[in-house]
């Protein structure tokens, strides 16, 4: 049986030293071993930027996608091999900028792959600009009198898409964070997971001790129904997008791929889709 250690390649990562994201790779390794997975188990598609990288680190299948594509190509892995457990990973840049469209639609789409947001409210890969999660009044390279746009709220928008599995956590919650993963990948159906991963280069203002001070951890809340959507929603405005935990979860709710006549269990690189003449024949016949 696979441990943790057993996702570790020996590739060196390249982030800055402290930056959020290597607690995220080592939630992702460790949850996948939690959850029984060997390597050959796991898929990991990222896009373009800092967090871009991820897929690289990971001893599993890795894709490094082009900017905000990385859901499409999660989903198009999933469809052709569906026994893989398919981890989607991008920064808030990726996910909710350039890749918004894809965003909603797999949320709304509801396969079962997991998406974890690597969220520093930051570019950090091109050196420091405005992203949609930086707030009002944020000042980078190219907002130096201060952002004028509204926030993007990222769980607001997965419950209004209709997203089955919602959670949140901080890179330096690791416990949290690797069990968020673990349910988020047995979940069936799209599970969007937004982790807070601090920019310690390019970001001053979102810090390790500003999340501290600021997150409302959920796991405190005893009488918090994450089964409950209208409480779910109502949660995430009270604290202003800063609960930490298991948002929400519809485990009634069938996948795309469970919704989908014919769809078959066993991956394309497991069939056998051999053509014979007869069938070819047949095919041609349906178009003439």
């Amino acid at each position: 049986m696979a441990t943790f250690k057993d996702f570790r390649n020996k590739v060196k990562p390249n982030w800055c030293p402290g930056c959020g994201d290597f607690s995220i790779q080592a939630a992702i390794q460790r949850a996948s071993a939690n959850i029984g997975l060997e390597p050959e188990d796991l898929a990991l598609v990222s896009g373009i930027g800092c967090s871009g990288r991820i897929s690289g680190y990971v001893h599993a299948y890795g894709f490094h996608g082009i900017h905000g594509r990385a859901l499409p190509i999660a989903q198009g892995v999933k469809m052709a091999n569906r026994e893989l457990t398919v981890v989607a990973s991008g920064g808030d840049g990726d996910g909710f900028a350039i890749g918004m469209g894809h965003t909603v639609h797999a949320i709304r789409r509801n396969m079962d792959i997991t998406y974890i947001v690597m969220d520093n409210q930051i570019y950090g890969l091109t050196k420091g600009q405005t992203s949609p999660r930086s707030a009002t009044g944020f000042k980078t390279k190219s907002t130096p009198k201060g952002s004028i746009e509204s926030t993007l709220a990222p769980l607001e928008l997965a419950l209004a898409a209709g997203a089955t599995f919602v959670a949140q956590s901080f890179s330096s919650n690791l416990k949290q964070l690797t069990h968020l993963i673990e349910e988020g990948m047995k979940h069936k159906g799209f599970s969007f997971i937004n982790v807070f991963s601090p920019c310690v280069t390019f970001n001053k203002i979102n810090t390790y001790d500003w999340f501290k001070e600021n997150i409302v951890n959920l796991d405190d809340e005893s009488s918090y129904d994450s089964n409950n959507r209208t409480m779910a929603m109502a949660k995430i405005m009270e604290t202003d997008g800063l609960a930490c935990g298991l948002i929400y979860q519809d485990k009634d709710k069938g996948s795309y791929e469970q919704l989908l006549s014919g769809f078959k269990e066993e991956g394309l690189a497991n069939q056998d889709i051999a053509l014979n003449k007869e069938k070819f024949e047949q095919l041609v016949a349906e178009f003439q």
